[in-house]
């Protein structure tokens, strides 16, 4: 009787505030003079429609004021502002500041969590967050501890906080969360402690959770219909998320959900993706792990599935897929179609129909993969869909451990959570990568909850036979699946880029560069250098009717952890540390937003 209740008086009253919830925030993302979600609208475009700012003036950009965070470690995300405030964030401890832009940038607030340290060793690859949301008057933090708290926009006072997962046993958290709706989607970090990856919507009202899907698990768990959720348009089958697993190791089987989501109002789709299984030794975990390495459509009321893609089954190589998906409308075949582009850890990049989950593309965005020749895009095929692994960068054989060298790309990716941009101008895709390839030795490993679950030993260096560089910034066509035009870095591209209709694209490199190009031909137009690495996202607002760039710069994240965390041994950082040793000789730990305008 009292669920009955609950449901009606939802129907009654909650549909109000849903509405209420979702038009505020959906107006201030389609005011181009702010920038109120992280990602710069639910497409994950990071296109901004200010022009003020255009290929024929941005190499007169100059730095308009600066912000010390306070904080050192790796510095990623973005500013938010809306309205006259913008909110900034830091790394552990995560404290959130509201500045007031009519009155000198004056701090309005500050929130300081005091979390345990002891979460510190528990994150993965820095003690990273990508930033803060804002929906209905409250700024959303999803801190380390995975404490997920509301503040009042206006006073930072607490309006209510959640606990969404244990650091104990590893759960931590580095993400930002997607307010939508009358909900907030929240994910989980901790797949190299054996952390089982979920999804959990919270009520933005008062924090009461609405629905938690899992990874993998029994249907009740994956929240999956086995007739009506699809991969590649079959239907998946009763408890596809434990059938592919042997025995209850899915119960630590990872797919952590630390990425970046993307919705689609008129399906009512939330779309992201789920990292590696665990561990990392693929021989103690026989079969395609499903749904780890997963693009999944949700429907974002009930939690529901209605179609999935496993993108690396059976992963050998710790290739996330939780990287953005951006959504498009474009020509296919000389219609339009809803289209959804993801660029994998693994290398390729795809083009899906989003409503069906139809795979359209699937192709190389660096040259220089070669852990598969491809993948299966014949229907008709047993093995569609599926990447063909080419023998000698397999890390298992026979079920057994195998020491693999010239693997590319490396774990972290062609592209990790730096986030491309998309023009809809140019309907080409600004995607910062990594061109950076790997030895991978696995080893047998236990399970022991809060304990590391890796089982792999990895060192990490430039590709071969290339600009001797560790990244480019490269345009992308995701209809012909093609890379446009490629900009070689000394080190990988760890920003998120920002296109613009001033026909300018904006990015930052691990030196501590901000840099300016044409979004036609790549040519470079302006560069600053800020005082630390940048692997923040590029941002821009008004304020009195003057277009800003601002960007964090912060240097760390899995890229720079050597520097982040003072470590020296080349096999640290799951391999970063020796990857990125010279990246010393560049740049030094810093926390610092830099805000950049024309001169007056």
């Amino acid at each position: 009787m009292k669920k009955t209740l609950t449901l009606t008086m939802g129907l009654l009253l909650g549909t109000t505030s849903m509405v209420v919830a979702n038009d505020d925030l959906m107006t201030q993302m389609d005011d181009p003079n702010q920038w109120a979600i992280q990602t710069g609208d639910y497409k994950n475009h990071r296109f901004s429609k200010l022009d003020s700012i255009n290929k024929e003036n941005v190499g007169d950009l100059q730095v308009a004021w600066t912000f010390s965070t306070g904080v050192l470690r790796g510095h990623e995300g973005s500013p938010l502002v809306v309205g006259d405030t913008m909110f900034v964030h830091t790394p552990f401890p995560n404290i959130v500041y509201a500045l007031d832009l009519a009155n000198e940038g004056k701090i309005k607030w500050k929130y300081e969590p005091k979390q345990d340290p002891d979460v510190i060793p528990v994150m993965c690859c820095d003690t990273v967050n990508r930033g803060v949301a804002y929906a209905d008057g409250k700024v959303f933090l999803h801190q380390a501890d995975t404490t997920v708290v509301a503040l009042n926009a206006d006073t930072g006072a607490v309006e209510w906080s959640v606990k969404n997962g244990d650091p104990a046993i590893g759960e931590t958290n580095t993400a930002t969360v997607l307010p939508v709706n009358d909900k907030v989607l929240v994910g989980i970090s901790g797949g190299e402690f054996g952390v089982r990856g979920s999804v959990t919507a919270y009520n933005m009202s008062d924090g009461s959770q609405a629905w938690r899907a899992y990874s993998m698990g029994p249907d009740a768990d994956t929240l999956m219909d086995p007739e009506n959720t699809t991969h590649l348009g079959e239907p998946v089958g009763v408890d596809s998320g434990t059938a592919t697993w042997e025995g209850d190791q899915w119960k630590i089987g990872g797919g952590t959900t630390w990425g970046w989501y993307s919705y689609d109002p008129e399906e009512n789709l939330v779309y992201y993706g789920t990292g590696n299984p665990s561990t990392w030794n693929p021989a103690q975990r026989p079969g395609d792990n499903r749904w780890s390495m997963t693009i999944f459509a949700r429907d974002v009321d009930t939690g529901m599935a209605k179609w999935v893609y496993q993108m690396t089954p059976h992963d050998e190589w710790d290739y996330d897929g939780v990287n953005e998906m951006i959504l498009t409308e474009q020509d296919w075949d000389g219609e339009s179609r809803k289209l959804l582009t993801h660029f994998d850890r693994n290398g390729l990049a795809y083009t899906m129909d989003r409503v069906s989950g139809e795979l359209l593309v699937a192709e190389k965005y660096d040259p220089s993969v070669n852990w598969t020749t491809g993948v299966d895009m014949d229907p008709n095929s047993d093995t569609y869909g599926r990447p063909e692994v080419v023998a000698q960068y397999s890390t298992e054989q026979n079920g057994e451990d195998v020491n693999s060298t010239g693997i590319c790309p490396a774990a972290l990716g062609t592209k990790d959570q730096q986030p491309a941009a998309y023009s809809p101008e140019t309907e080409l895709f600004y995607v910062p990568t990594n061109h950076v390839c790997m030895d991978y030795e696995p080893f047998r490993v236990a399970y022991t909850a809060g304990q590391p679950y890796v089982g792999a030993t990895l060192s990490m260096y430039p590709a071969p036979d290339s600009h001797g560089g560790m990244g480019n910034f490269i345009a992308w066509d995701n209809i012909n699946g093609e890379i446009k035009w490629s900009i070689p870095e000394q080190f990988s591209v760890w920003s998120g880029a920002l296109a613009t209709a001033g026909g300018v694209v904006f990015y930052g490199t691990l030196e501590g560069f901000i840099k300016a190009v044409d979004a036609e031909t790549g040519d470079e137009l302006y560069k600053f250098k800020t005082p630390s690495g940048i692997i923040g996202n590029v941002m821009t607002y008004t304020q009195d009717d003057k277009q800003y760039i601002a960007v964090l710069s912060g240097v760390g994240g899995w890229a720079g952890i050597g520097l982040a965390a003072g470590l020296t041994n080349p096999n640290d950082g799951l391999g970063a540390v020796g990857g990125y040793a010279a990246l010393s000789d560049y740049t030094a730990l810093g926390g610092q937003l830099t805000v950049f305008a024309l001169p007056d």
